[in-house]
């Protein structure tokens, strides 16, 4: 008897084992992901800005068109 309730143990501590590696791996692609989205809504962030001083002060010639 003692020798399947080793068995068992070994078993559990092997998918134990197997489900942290998995966990890992998982928690890696996560944070890569957050580091990638973290800088396209920083470049998300700063385009307005960018674009309104540019928008300030509008050129002489660019009129609506029904004047």
């Amino acid at each position: 008897m003692p020798s399947a309730r080793i068995d068992r143990l070994e078993e559990r501590q092997a998918w134990l084992e197997r489900h942290v590696t998995e966990q890992d791996k998982a928690m890696l692609a996560l944070n890569e992901e957050l580091a990638r989205l973290r800088a396209e809504l920083k470049k998300l962030r700063e385009r307005p800005a960018a674009g309104s001083e540019n928008s300030e002060q509008p050129d002489s010639d660019d009129r609506p068109p029904h004047y």
